[in-house]
């Protein structure tokens, strides 16, 4: 026993050598730190979340030693993807409905909802995603088959960008809509005095509002399944568009608790009782939630013709969509929030939307300023308006896969001549510089690698068009990586703490399989996250 003594010794001694002055480091990698100057480096070092130091692997390793070493072999690192513009919550409660994006035919959704509806006996049918625009003769549906299937059961089945709806007559009974029932932003479909089932913007609230709120253990279940299939595709914080303020408290304790890992920026609904919380509380900031802005909707969707025009549409010249609420609204909505402080995040897609609600900032805003105002989606913008954005200094924050999902029919709702000056990301992100890039989801995949190609390439998955649709408009590399993270970050006022691989950040980064500045365009959407990290934390790998 003697002689082990001076063994044992040795090896304390060694143990308290270590003196470990990091958590984690990175190294043998090509790191994008999209810096200011858009620079490269080999490693970087991570102590209690944050990034402590970048540059070359030989210095770092002379100075730090981490509990923790990746080798990341020769492969890419990218700050965290941020979304800029996601239903989160929605899309999380969606993996518990009936998925119907991408189904060719109403018969398939009808299958599909069917068969959802023998599994799940039990309350409302939820259906979300379906999209006449795939379907042969692309006209909307009607409610006869529903009716036939759940005579009793309320069945409401949403369109893929959540601006149309079909229910069934059960859901228009608990509703009490009748025929020939008007509705302010909103239409009821109505055809030789029967009610088809079509609800348009506005009138789909009038049935949402009888349908159960989820009981909170749905509630978690969505946003952990929602966090699990994103992590995995590279994000590290999504913008959350349009909740109740009901919500935050939820988040904020499973952050705090720790099994909600995702950073959120949340924009409240366009709601008295959400102004009066925020108003009273002020802005609510942590490490891993900030809630400072409220969404509005100035009109609905181009697919569902709820978009508002200055003209007629082209294929319906009776209608030019609507607004969905008084311009007396935005203006009174507009002022409220700027007298007390709070982003302005409005929904525009038509021109004569943008138009209303880009001349109500402009008078709200006087000039140049640091509000950071938004304007979401910021589809068809008339070119007279376009330098409003620059004027005023407000972001458009806009979604590249909508263009590339809308290209097939937009002509048809626009006519050759608005369709030119539509999707038009560089002609806004030249009006102050830089430009704010989201999906949108669940109206478009979670993938950011996604919105990459088709803000780089304009295209397609399957490549088409062959040289890109309308590519005046297209974005540089450099251009889109900043627009998904550090201009991101910008878009909600954290551009100090996130966004880029730089010394006092949050250690949110992802590492690929494939490096998007020098890829094949084609190769862009194959892209695979290997690993992602939140605060220095491995929240996904690869299996």
């Amino acid at each position: 026993m003697k002689k082990l003594w001076p063994v044992m010794l040795l090896l304390l001694a060694a143990c308290k050598q270590k003196n470990y002055n990091a958590d984690l480091l990175i190294k043998n990698a090509i790191v994008y730190t999209v810096d200011s100057a858009f620079s490269k480096a080999n490693a970087f070092v991570v102590n209690k979340g944050k990034i402590i130091a970048v540059g070359d692997i030989d210095s770092l390793e002379d100075k730090y030693l981490a509990r923790e070493v990746v080798d990341a072999q020769g492969k890419t690192v990218y700050p965290g993807f941020i979304d800029a513009h996601t239903h989160f919550y929605e899309y999380g409660l969606g993996l518990q409905q009936v998925p119907l994006k991408e189904m060719t035919s109403w018969s398939q959704v009808v299958d599909s909802v069917q068969v959802f509806a023998d599994r799940n006996p039990d309350g409302w049918v939820i259906g979300n995603g379906w999209d006449q625009n795939l379907w042969a003769g692309k006209k909307f549906p009607d409610k006869a088959k529903l009716d036939s299937l759940f005579p009793v059961r309320p069945v409401i089945l949403n369109r893929v960008d959540g601006h149309a709806a079909i229910v069934n007559q059960a859901a228009l009974n608990v509703a009490g809509i009748k025929p020939g029932q008007k509705i302010a932003g909103g239409e009821i479909e109505t055809i030789d005095g029967k009610l088809t089932g079509l609800l348009i913007d506005n009138a789909i609230g009038i049935v949402i509002s009888k349908i159960p709120d989820p009981t909170e253990q749905l509630t978690q279940s969505a946003l952990i399944s929602a966090q699990q299939n994103c992590f995995a595709v590279g994000l590290t914080t999504v913008d959350d568009c349009g909740l109740p303020f009901t919500m935050v408290n939820t988040i904020a304790a499973m952050q705090k608790q720790g099994s909600l890992k995702m950073r959120m920026y949340l924009m409240l609904a366009d709601k008295q009782e959400n102004y009066n919380y925020l108003f009273k509380r002020g802005i609510f900031k942590t490490p891993r939630l900030n809630v400072r802005a409220f969404k509005v909707y100035g009109d609905g969707a181009l697919g569902s013709r709820g978009a508002c025009l200055l003209k007629p549409y082209t294929d319906q010249p009776a209608s030019s969509g609507f607004l969905l609420s008084t311009k007396q609204h935005f203006e009174e909505v507009a002022k409220m929030i700027a007298d007390k402080g709070f982003q302005m995040c409005t929904h525009a897609i038509g021109d004569s939307a943008n138009r209303a609600i880009l001349n109500i900032y402009a008078t709200v805003l006087k000039g140049k300023n640091d509000k950071r105002w938004r304007i979401e989606h910021a589809q068809i913008v008339s070119p007279d308006d376009v330098k409003m954005f620059g004027d005023n200094n407000i972001i458009p924050s806009v979604q590249p896969t909508h263009a590339t999902s809308d290209m097939y029919w937009a002509g048809q709702r626009l006519g050759a001549g608005r369709l030119k000056t539509a999707y038009a990301f560089k002609d806004l992100l030249k009006q102050n510089g830089w430009i704010a890039l989201g999906t949108d989801f669940p109206v478009e995949n979670i993938n950011p690698f996604y919105t990459f190609y088709a803000a780089v390439a304009r295209k397609d998955l399957k490549g088409f068009p062959e040289k890109g649709f309308q590519m005046a408009n297209a974005l540089s590399r450099e251009q889109t990586l900043r627009g998904m993270t550090i201009w991101a970050a910008k878009a909600n006022f954290e551009e100090k703490e996130k966004g880029s691989i730089e010394v006092g950040k949050y250690a949110d980064f992802v590492i690929l399989d494939n490096d998007l500045m020098k890829a094949k365009t084609a190769d862009l959407p194959k892209t695979n996250v290997l690993k992602t990290y939140i605060n220095g934390e491995k929240v996904y790998e690869k299996k």
